[in-house]
């Protein structure tokens, strides 16, 4: 008899904290099955759901795909790395059938809307279904992903953070960090424009990798910048499994040409193959200081930096004060408040472009079409997009004609002097890679007006750098701590393994205790 076909004599399985090496052991070795797996999910989401929010739809095939996946195991065939595996996509994400709202209300038949229903699924969550994974649902975001900090805009109302429900959760990915940290999923799709991956990663004690600009496709997922600046990249509780889930989202595909730029920087031995104990031995590290920006840390932040500097030191790294120190880094700032929105100045083509991949049957699939659907207009000046059309001429010049391609060469020069000195910096001081708190200051809370305290998203997503958030501890108010490394573009399989190195000696990684209850916040 076949290994693969021998009957699966269950034992019981706790499923927080589960890693995927825990599940392909357990189903090698005939533990439960992949619909134990799922339901075991399901349950737990039903439990907590309710005082988390982290979803706004559920796959109603999920346990159908999870029995698929058992018989083709006890068939022996071959299956893919993420085979029966449970995660989740963020809501901005197409997923064929289920609605595609951006978060915003007027485009969620739920909320008085309509629904756009796409008929094809965004590549990378093609990408998950070819390697076997049991997609659970999407998971909530801000109207139109415009918040760093909380999902409070959504349509589907506020996500919790599941480290601590007072804590804002981090955006715009909450819905799949909380369902990620709170152990209703395994790992999940997460995507950013201006720190929707690293800041919701960092705010639940989650390790991500917000990916070089152009490695992982972004074709079907609704855009604010997806011709400059938008990244899909994954959240996941240990960095081995998120790099096991960037194994399957990198590389190219016809469907987003830009993409092209990726052949070639895809490691060989996948993003695992630099995750070592001691990768940080040797290693030169840049600290983060005004060169960079000219934002101060907290003294709680500068307390905090100053152990886990120590932390990089004892384990073998060598570290560089301030680097960006007398470059004019900081003159390349135009921060409007706390974010420099230069790249968004697309979003009116990208979202045609959106549209048009939807398909025939959905209920708008232009721009024109969905302007003329939809009864208030985003980008009206008091619209949830206003504010960027009030600053950026190139984007008011594309609302006229969103069909033709925006005058970019504003952008495109922001990047280049960013990446110029960025790259003459790490040369300089021989640097491997940047090693700053992914936020300057405690998280603010939940229903707070103040803004996510990050450290680098603007500079990283105009420069298209990559970036690996892994756990670091605890501010005094309960929100979790984070180190961030950030590199040269395609250098994620060495920030990986930087962060496994981190990891692996310290394990900050706060597990939640959730609760089942409404307490006030």
């Amino acid at each position: 008899m076949n290994a693969s076909s021998k009957p699966v004599a269950e034992v019981p399985v706790d499923i927080v904290e589960l890693t995927i090496a825990d599940i392909q052991n357990g189903f090698a070795g005939g533990r439960f099955t992949s619909e134990t797996l799922t339901r075991l999910h399901l349950d737990r989401i039903e439990t907590y759901e309710p005082y988390y929010n982290a979803f706004t739809f559920m796959n109603p095939k999920a346990m159908d795909e999870a029995r698929a996946i058992d018989a083709r195991r006890a068939a022996g065939e071959s299956l893919g790395p993420l085979a029966g595996v449970p995660v989740v996509v963020k809501e901005a994400m197409d997923f064929a059938g289920l609605p595609s709202t951006a978060g915003w209300a007027p485009l969620s038949s739920a909320a008085g809307g309509f629904d756009l229903i796409p008929e094809r699924d965004a590549p990378v969550v093609a990408r998950l279904r070819t390697a076997g994974a049991v997609i659970l649902g999407k998971t909530n975001i801000p109207a139109f992903s415009h918040d760093g900090a909380r999902a409070n805009t959504s349509w589907d109302g506020p996500t919790f953070n599941a480290v601590d429900r007072a804590i804002a959760p981090g955006a715009s990915s909450s819905g799949t960090a909380t369902a990620i940290s709170a152990s209703f999923a395994v790992v999940g799709l997460a995507e950013e424009t201006g720190g929707s991956i690293q800041n919701p990663a960092a705010a639940q004690s989650l390790v991500s990798v917000k990916p070089t600009f152009a490695l992982v496709p972004n074709t079907g997922v609704a855009p604010l910048a997806g011709s400059t600046r938008d990244v899909v990249g994954p959240h996941g509780r240990t960095v081995t499994d998120t790099a096991l889930l960037l194994d399957v989202l990198a590389g190219y595909t016809a469907e987003d040409p830009k993409t092209v730029a990726s052949i070639g920087m895809v490691p060989a031995g996948g993003y695992t193959s630099k995750l070592d104990k001691s990768a940080l031995k040797g290693v030169r590290l840049g600290l983060y200081g005004p060169g960079w920006r000219k934002q101060p840390l907290s003294e709680e932040c500068q307390a905090l930096y100053a152990k886990t500097v120590e932390e990089l030191e004892s384990l073998g790294a060598t570290v560089v004060a301030d680097p960006f120190e007398g470059t004019g880094f900081t003159d390349l700032s135009q921060l409007n408040g706390e974010f420099d929105d230069r790249g968004l100045e697309s979003i009116a083509y990208d979202m045609e472009m959106f549209l048009r991949r939807l398909g025939s049957s959905a209920a708008a699939n232009s721009f024109a079409a969905l302007k003329a659907k939809l009864p208030e207009d985003p980008f009206a000046p008091d619209g949830i997009l206003g504010a960027h059309v009030k600053s950026m001429p190139v984007l008011r010049a594309s609302l006229e004609d969103p069909t033709a391609v925006p005058d970019l060469s504003g952008f495109l020069a922001a990047r280049q002097h960013y990446l110029t000195i960025f790259n003459a910096v790490m040369t300089e001081h021989r640097l491997d890679a940047l090693s700053f708190p992914q936020s300057s200051a405690a998280l603010p809370g939940i229903f707070d007006a103040a803004t996510y305290p990050a450290t680098t998203v603007s500079e990283m997503n105009i420069a298209g750098l990559p970036g690996v958030t892994v756990p670091a501890g605890r501010f005094r108010n309960g929100s979790p701590y984070s180190l961030l490394f950030v590199g040269r573009m395609w250098s994620e399989a060495s920030l990986l393994g930087f962060a496994y190195a981190y990891e692996q000696a310290t394990h900050h990684r706060i597990v939640p205790e959730l609760v089942a209850s409404t307490y006030a916040v």
